[in-house]
């Protein structure tokens, strides 16, 4: 498949129809709030990775999609501000100097964050971002479905990431997933057989539009994935996987994931704005990258993970949950060892090489969240880079440019 699609999925949108779930939202589950209609939803999907520009969408996808909504605190914790930051005018990529301007302009950049010691020292907005806005966090949604099994797993409601998932999905026993570990599954090493080339009519993307456009339910999907390799061997990127994980954590918890977000992160981090994450008809999150989320806020999740699980002197994930979650601990999740992208793998994250114990979410279309715990920084970018999926490689997606230039902020805020 394209190196392109495998660093961090697609979102694929719960928009060609209506899908069924095993789970309606419980009575405690947050609010379902109504999307707009379907011809608007169809004309949006069909215009990803054509090149057309998509920030204009990117930052009211809850008007679009039908969603369940993730409510803040009545009052929300701000950082506090720091001393104003200058962006370096330029940034070293690939040997040659580039113009971080004009760079943030052609990746359509909506929102740029920067956090030092715990304070806001550069806020900038372009385009239709904003303070309020909340954007489409694709696949660094993962990251946040991860932070939600250690929570699960603090509580009591997850045993142990070394039970089998069809310990608590038996619906998965006969899949790809029968009888694989949790810890696996969070590690993209889940073994199942999965292409997400989003150029191929006949890929398992396709097949799961196609079984989204029928009305089949997304967890029923996960059902018909076929193993490949043994579990826990090879790092396979998979977004069915953490859609896996989203099932999991509904059966586990009793709740809805977007109601579990609220009590185990919008709540304890003090958000500034309601989440949006983006459901189905009968409630069922899209966990693999359907949250919405404020940049500030973005921010906060960062802040929160590079603070080791604690937010304002308060545990809120277990400390040794956050390490080993950006932590590769086999030699098939260690930085390098994919030739086709350099990047290690935690549990749903990614992991940098290098000295300072760099990490990051990622989502198409460059969105970041990026944590840099040896300069005390961390840095959140939103973007709709139209050329994103317009070609197979880093000339379109700038992955590893964005990292070139995010780690020359984290410098110059020193």
């Amino acid at each position: 498949m394209p190196r392109l699609f495998r660093p961090h999925g697609f979102m694929l949108l719960l928009v060609l129809a209506g899908c069924a779930s095993d789970t309606a939202p419980s009575a405690s589950g947050a609010q379902r709030d109504a999307a707009g209609g379907a011809e608007e939803r169809v004309a949006f999907v069909s215009s990803l990775f054509s090149g057309a520009e998509q920030y204009e969408n990117f930052g009211r996808l809850a008007q679009i999609m039908p969603t369940n909504r993730i409510a803040a605190p009545s009052k929300g914790t701000p950082f506090p501000l720091g001393a104003p930051l200058e962006i370096p005018a330029t940034f070293e990529h690939d040997g040659t100097s580039r113009d971080t301007a004009k760079f943030l302009e052609v990746t359509d950049t909506a929102a740029l964050l920067v956090i030092h010691d715990g304070k806001l020292r550069r806020e900038s907005y372009w385009l239709t971002g904003g303070q309020g806005v909340r954007w489409m966090s694709m696949s660094v949604g993962k990251s946040f479905v991860s932070a939600l099994v250690g929570a699960a797993l603090q509580d009591g409601a997850i045993r142990s990431i070394d039970e089998p998932v069809t310990a608590y999905v038996p619906e998965l026993a006969g899949s790809a997933y029968d009888g694989v570990r949790i810890k696996d599954i969070l590690q993209m090493s889940s073994g199942a057989e999965w292409n997400e080339d989003y150029s191929d009519a006949n890929s398992d993307i396709a097949r799961l539009a196609g079984a989204l456009a029928s009305g089949a339910s997304l967890n029923e999907f996960t059902t018909t994935l076929v193993r490949e390799r043994e579990p826990g061997t090879h790092n396979h990127y998979n977004s069915t996987d953490t859609q896996v994980l989203g099932w999991l954590l509904r059966r586990a918890t009793g709740k809805s994931l977007a109601a579990y977000a609220e009590e185990k992160l919008w709540r304890p981090l003090g958000m500034e704005a309601d989440g949006y994450w983006i459901a189905d008809d009968s409630g069922m999150e899209m966990a693999f990258g359907g949250l919405q989320v404020s940049a500030r806020d973005y921010a906060k999740f960062g802040e929160l993970y590079r603070l080791g699980g604690i937010w304002h002197c308060t545990r809120v994930l277990d400390a040794a949950w956050v390490h080993a979650s950006v932590t590769p601990d086999a030699p098939h999740l260690t930085p390098g060892h994919d030739p086709e992208f350099p990047l290690g793998y935690g549990y749903q994250w990614w992991v940098l090489d290098g000295g300072e114990g760099e990490f990051s979410a990622i989502g198409v279309y460059n969105q970041f969240v990026y944590v840099n715990p040896a300069r005390r920084v961390v840095i959140v970018k939103l973007s709709a880079n139209s050329a994103y999926g317009t070609t197979a490689g880093e000339d379109s997606s700038r992955e590893m440019e964005t990292f070139s230039l995010l780690r020359e902020i984290a410098k110059a805020a020193e």
